[in-house]
Formats: structure tokens, C-alpha cells, sequence
């Protein structure tokens, strides 16, 4: 009985150390209505780790559109067919076994191949980049392209050559 309240003191002091040093709340889960979700936590720390804006200077700009393929594939339909099997009744009654039998009816469903249907793939998804100069004001990065939505590409493929914009990209690369 004597274990119980040091066991929890020690319980209580490592609890206090490990939050000392966490550092604080967890960002993610503040912000996530306290849903520590492991992907939404991944995905927030993907997100600070990188710069949420950049800007340099507009040095040019890339719109590649969208690129699809004609493809066939199989076409499965539904085919379903009546069947019946024989099922076995038993029943005890004084001493005596009763036996019969009766049909049941059940309907058994595959998916058959019937000829073939035609879709359309995309090969390349629609991109809008953007391509700075002295990026974050480092007079040595230059050349970055980054992809961007496309309300961005647009105000940026409206602002003159060589003037300095701020913005967030999507992703790094085009």
C-alpha cells in the first residue's frame, strides 16, 4: 500500500520532466481541435519546415498544359444466375430423429469480362511555374523554379521582368 503514492510521485516528476522538455504544446494538435492525427502532424511539420513565402526576383515564367491519352481497358459487367441448393432439416422429437429436405434458391454474382471501354489519361498534369532570381534576397540563388496556383502565376506573369515578388509556392521545382 505503501508503493502506490511514491510510485505516482514518480510517475508525476517524469511526466513534469518530459513536458520540460517538449518545449510547449504540440502545434499540430492545438491547431487540429486537439487531434494529434499523425498525418496532420507529418503534413504541419512538412509545412514549417520549408519557407512559406519566397521572393526574388521574377525571372521567367512556365505554363505547361495539361497532356491526356486515349487507353482501353476491360469492361466488367455484373452477371448473375439463379442457383439452388439442397439443405438438411433435423429435428428430435421423443427420442426420435425427423430428416428432410428442402430447396434453397440463391442468386450467385460475378463480375464477367465484356469487350473493352475506352478512357482518357492524363500523362502530364497542368503546371503553372515560376522561375526567380536572388531568391530571399541571396544574390547566389539564382535560377529556382517553383510551381505555383495558378491566381499566383497570373499575378506574377503580369508584373514586369526583373521586378521583386513575394510569394507561396506549392512546391519546389517545375
Amino acid at each position: 500500500m505503501k508503493r502506490r503514492p511514491a510510485l505516482a510521485g514518480l510517475t508525476m516528476m517524469l511526466v513534469a520532466a518530459l513536458a520540460a522538455c517538449g518545449g510547449g504544446t504540440d502545434k499540430a494538435a492545438s491547431s487540429h481541435g486537439g487531434k494529434a492525427d499523425s498525418a496532420y502532424a507529418g503534413q504541419h511539420q512538412d509545412r514549417q519546415d520549408r519557407d512559406d513565402k519566397v521572393s526574388g526576383v521574377r525571372d521567367a515564367v512556365r505554363h505547361t498544359t495539361r497532356k491526356t491519352a486515349k487507353g482501353t481497358r476491360p469492361h466488367y459487367v455484373k452477371k448473375c444466375e439463379t442457383e439452388t441448393r439442397k439443405v438438411k432439416h433435423t429435428q428430435r422429437k421423443k427420442g426420435r430423429t425427423r430428416t428432410w429436405y428442402t430447396t434453397d434458391r440463391y442468386r450467385d454474382c460475378d463480375k464477367v469480362r465484356k469487350g473493352t471501354e475506352t478512357y482518357t489519361r492524363v500523362v502530364r498534369p497542368e503546371r503553372w511555374c515560376v522561375r526567380l532570381d536572388d531568391l530571399n534576397g541571396k544574390k547566389a540563388k539564382d535560377d529556382v523554379w517553383f510551381r505555383v496556383a495558378p491566381a499566383v502565376y497570373s499575378k506574377v506573369n503580369g508584373a514586369d521582368d526583373r521586378t521583386r515578388v513575394t510569394f507561396e509556392p506549392i512546391s519546389k521545382g517545375c
